[in-house]
């Protein structure tokens, strides 16, 4: 394996696709949301212990990597099927049966339906197909990646076209309303060219073809037409993507087929009196509040704000049916991080901590923990933390309230 060092130095912490190669021939397309982190990866010394067999001769076969940056982590995830559907490398299609994959399939109709689809039912299939796009070895991906491009480009996937009446996704903004007829054919087979050209991992000749569209529109003074596509144009360059991303045991951030989950946790007291703690919850960027929990301190010293925090802590952890957080947000500074990353570790979960710190005023002042996660969800944290201060008032309220 000839691969320098020096190589990997100069792999840039960005998300994309990256190639390894022996001579002119691609041995194996990988998508990454650092392309540092992931590809460094591979050269770890207990690199036989995270991969198979296969994937291990494939890394000592490699003499040479390329790579190509993505705007985005879901842009990562479809290059990487459309490179592997072009270039059908050995180490990809050797690693697993395509019959596991999951594809999206195009139908062939005048309103065509969108359907994610598994590699097995390819060929049974009762209609007909015009175009598909994978493989894609992770479905619980998919169909993240598809609910975000969908709030971008809605599209039909079971409804009955031009049926009299809206269907549930269209009032949900999921579907364009071709069940009704607020788009017609036309309209709608203009939307589907742009899906395609997106699962080809087109976006560059995506943005330049809805530019000239959203001229013409605004030419002919269809401005609110015109606006949808401005709108579009936008949210390409803006792809919230947090659903596909959740931090390693090393604290890197990996994709994943599973909700990013932000759990953040505030206790509240009056001189010491009627202590509560409170559990908040962030998933994919919005507020989960029926996951919020309330914990009225049973055992903790009076005035305790980290014996407090340690009760939440081991209470919640308890509920081992509750789902796993990506992330814990904690109110405090180093006592109370300290407190919490040792809750942790008797538990032994691995989950980065990012503390508040505030001010004086009790205004975020700064954070504690990775930087790079600081920074990437600083919005999220925030969010996060700022529910579970007003929950925990509005808790402790409730309970003197009770008591009085």
């Amino acid at each position: 394996m000839s691969i320098s060092q020096e190589s990997l130095k100069n792999l840039p912490d960005s998300p994309g696709v990256y190639f390894f190669r022996y001579g002119k021939e691609i041995l194996y397309i990988g998508k990454a949301t650092s392309l540092h982190d992931r590809v460094k990866s591979y050269f770890s010394a207990r690199l036989g212990e995270a991969r198979s067999p296969l994937i291990t001769r494939m890394v000592e076969k490699a003499d040479s990597l390329d790579f190509q940056i993505t705007d985005s982590v879901l842009e990562a995830l479809i290059l990487e099927a459309a490179l592997i559907k072009k270039y059908q490398p050995k180490y990809n299609t050797d690693e697993k049966d395509d019959k596991s994959y999951n594809y999206v399939v195009f139908t062939k109709e005048d309103f065509p339906r969108i359907l994610l689809v598994r590699g097995k039912n390819l060929d049974s299939l009762d209609y007909k197909v015009k175009d598909i796009f994978g493989p894609f070895p992770n479905g619980g991906q998919l169909k993240i990646a598809l609910k975000i491009i969908r709030k971008i480009f809605p599209y039909r996937d079971n409804c009955t076209p031009l049926q009299g009446k809206l269907c549930f996704n269209a009032q949900i903004g999921l579907c364009p309303g071709v069940c009704d007829g607020q788009m017609g054919k036309i309209e709608y087979v203009r939307q589907i060219r742009h899906l395609k050209l997106f699962f080809e991992g087109k976006k560059s000749a995506l943005v330049r073809s809805l530019e000239k569209e959203m001229k013409t529109l605004a030419k002919n003074r269809e401005f609110e037409k015109a606006e949808i596509i401005k709108r579009q144009i936008f949210a390409l360059g803006h792809i919230q993507d947090v659903a596909l991303l959740r931090p390693e045991r090393d604290g890197t951030i990996r994709a994943n087929g599973s909700v990013w989950r932000i759990e953040a946790y505030d206790v509240a007291h009056i001189s010491g009196t009627s202590t509560v703690g409170v559990m908040t919850v962030v998933e994919d960027g919005e507020v989960k509040k029926a996951d919020y929990r309330m914990f009225k301190i049973r055992t903790a010293k009076a005035g305790s704000d980290t014996g407090a925090l340690q009760e939440v802590l081991e209470r919640r952890l308890k509920h081992s049916e509750w789902p796993t957080a990506n992330l814990i947000v904690i109110d405090g500074g180093i006592a109370q991080r300290n407190l919490a990353e040792k809750v942790l570790e008797k538990s032994g979960l691995k989950i980065p901590i990012i503390n508040v710190v505030k001010d004086d005023r009790h205004k975020p002042d700064h954070f504690l923990g990775s930087e790079s996660l600081a920074q990437k969800y600083k919005k999220e944290i925030l969010l996060a933390n700022s529910e579970a201060h007003r929950f925990a008032i509005s808790y402790h309220k409730k309970l003197r309230g009770i008591i009085g």
